[in-house]
């Protein structure tokens, strides 16, 4: 019987990567077949590294119910699809906090607190002695300049960044630093995408003691290029925050340059996200400088607020 190799709805490209690396690496040493799936659509980041480095696109899996599954970056039931307690949980790989998920039997679990899945991957190949592909460690050296901010995140670690520089000898790359900008310049794109793209991106929720918190976050070179778009990004927030029936929803404006984020709020109560952050909205905004990642400066500043 398959084992489906996954991550969480909306898939980034630490999610994406993580699939195919860890299913080619559980079908190097174990007797079942191991296939990279996801739950939705990639972006146009993950799209560039497939296309870079010759990857292929995970097949969609929606429904696991009875199926047998590893899941990597993240163990949060929310992200997962909504049979997923229906499914037999073989191992989980992340460098998020352990979420709610349960199993009825032991697992595998690779669990670091760094700054990308990919770079636990990275150490599971070194544990199993199988070689990386040459394709294979391009992609997740470019998850791990994703998911770092190019070594900018307060997440990134020294671990992250020898990885990158270990893969990026297997993979042939010279400038990795440069390739990863290329990335974020792809990333940064806006001019055509419809708002509602905008602001479920890279959106993941919450739930806080009962409440639930929507965040999205959306990394560019210039969060300039979206002050025409403030307005109609505030509406769609507020249309979004009805539909998915959420306390608060943030979207985090994240200049990788200037090394800060704008938020945006829309709330049943904006003095809990003044009070998280110690600062005043202006107009439903405010400037965060320093951060940059939802997973370390945002989230655990706001859960002790609800």
């Amino acid at each position: 019987m398959s084992v489906y190799v996954f991550g969480h709805k909306v898939p980034d490209s630490d999610s994406i990567v993580g699939a195919i690396a860890i299913a080619y690496l559980k079908n190097q040493v174990e007797k079942e077949e191991y296939i990279p799936a996801r739950q939705g659509d990639i972006s146009a980041e993950t799209e560039f590294i497939l296309n870079k480095f010759g990857g292929e696109l995970p097949i969609l899996k929606t429904s696991v119910a009875g199926e047998r599954v590893y899941l990597v970056d993240d163990s949060d039931s929310l992200l997962f699809q909504d049979d997923i307690r229906e499914a037999t949980i073989l191992g989980i790989t992340d460098h998020h906090k352990l979420g709610d998920l349960t199993t009825n039997a032991p697992l595998e679990m690779w669990v670091r607190p760094i700054g990308c899945s990919n770079t636990v991957v990275y150490e599971m190949y070194q544990s199993y002695g199988v070689e990386i592909p040459k394709n294979i460690a391009g992609m997740m050296m470019m998850a791990i300049l994703s998911d770092t901010v190019i070594f900018k995140s307060p997440t990134c670690t020294k671990v992250d960044t020898k990885a990158v520089k270990e893969l990026a000898k297997i993979a042939g790359i010279e400038d990795y630093k440069a390739l990863g900008m290329e990335m974020f310049i792809v990333k940064s794109a806006v001019d055509d995408s419809s708002v509602r793209e905008l602001n479920t991106r890279d959106y993941k929720a919450f739930d806080m003691n009962g409440s639930m918190v929507g965040v999205n976050q959306l990394e560019m070179i210039d969060i300039s290029a979206l002050d025409d778009r403030k307005e109609e990004i505030f509406k769609d927030m507020r249309d979004l925050k009805e539909e998915k029936g959420l306390h608060t929803f943030l979207v985090l404006l994240t200049d990788i340059m200037k090394e800060g984020s704008q938020l945006l709020c829309v709330s049943d109560d904006i003095s809990k996200i003044e009070k998280a952050f110690g600062k005043a909205m202006k107009g439903d905004e405010v400037w965060l400088p320093g951060v940059l990642s939802r997973k370390k400066q945002v989230i655990p500043v706001v859960r002790p607020q609800f």
